[in-house]
């Protein structure tokens, strides 16, 4: 009867491991967008935290103050990753159950 139980359990782990694969790719293939300034900074990250793309409305270009455009762009990144934390959070617990975040630290 144990024989049984460690079978269905590895058959589970195997299952497991494949929902898992299959997660992590969709997330490396995940675009998100963050924005700043109401919409006039945008930046779009994938799951693999590459910037994609950034857009600057002109109007917000100011050469008398360049450094709002840096903390617009900087704000409009930290919410773009904060995004990808987010879904990827949700990707894993979907397949975990619950226990990504505990069994996978560096994934998320």
């Amino acid at each position: 009867m144990q024989k049984m139980g460690l079978g269905s359990l590895l058959k589970q782990a195997q299952k497991m491991q494949e929902q898992m694969q299959k997660a992590q790719e969709e997330l490396a293939a995940l675009r998100v967008e963050g924005t700043a300034g109401g919409g006039m900074v945008k930046a779009v990250v994938t799951g693999k935290y590459e910037v994609v793309e950034i857009k600057i409305d002109p109007e917000v270009v100011n050469p008398e103050d360049v450094e709002m455009l840096e903390d617009l762009i900087v704000a409009a990144l930290n919410q773009a990753f904060q995004k990808v934390q987010e879904r990827a959070a949700e990707e894993m617990s979907k397949v975990t159950g619950g226990l990504g975040s505990n069994l996978l630290p560096g994934l998320m």
